[in-house]
């Protein structure tokens, strides 16, 4: 049986590899992984009733979720909105880099290569 590659998951590492988020943000995110826990942080964070399935869709979903943080951290203080937690955001980053290396783990259990999740700090 033929398996396509992992194309949605090197997909996915180059979007996460391409952010460009401040040093402090993801240093704490990095440290918060050591805790992480999926059932639990993972439901937390997509405010769900259970956590959905390891995968390319669940990193996505946090995909999408960081960068609407992301855009609310950068916008101009004068502009109303929602209005942007320091305390979410690293949360939400926990849970996308654990999420993250947990779909590359079960990539790579199979025998497959995936490239190794590294995000960007800004220069």
């Amino acid at each position: 049986m033929f398996c396509p590659p992992h194309d949605p998951i090197v997909s996915i590492l180059s979007t996460i590899a391409a952010s460009r988020r401040p040093r402090l943000l993801l240093r704490a995110a990095r440290i918060g992984t050591a805790d992480y826990r999926r059932e639990t942080d993972l439901r937390r964070v997509l405010r769900l009733p259970a956590a959905p399935p390891l995968g390319p869709e669940t990193v996505r979903t946090l995909i999408a979720l960081e960068e609407e943080l992301e855009t609310q951290r950068t916008r101009p203080e004068a502009c109303a909105g929602a209005s942007w937690r320091a305390s979410r955001h690293v949360e939400v980053m926990i849970a996308l880099i654990a999420e993250a290396r947990l779909m590359v783990d079960a990539a790579t259990a199979d025998g497959t290569s995936a490239r190794r999740l590294t995000l960007v700090r800004p220069g």
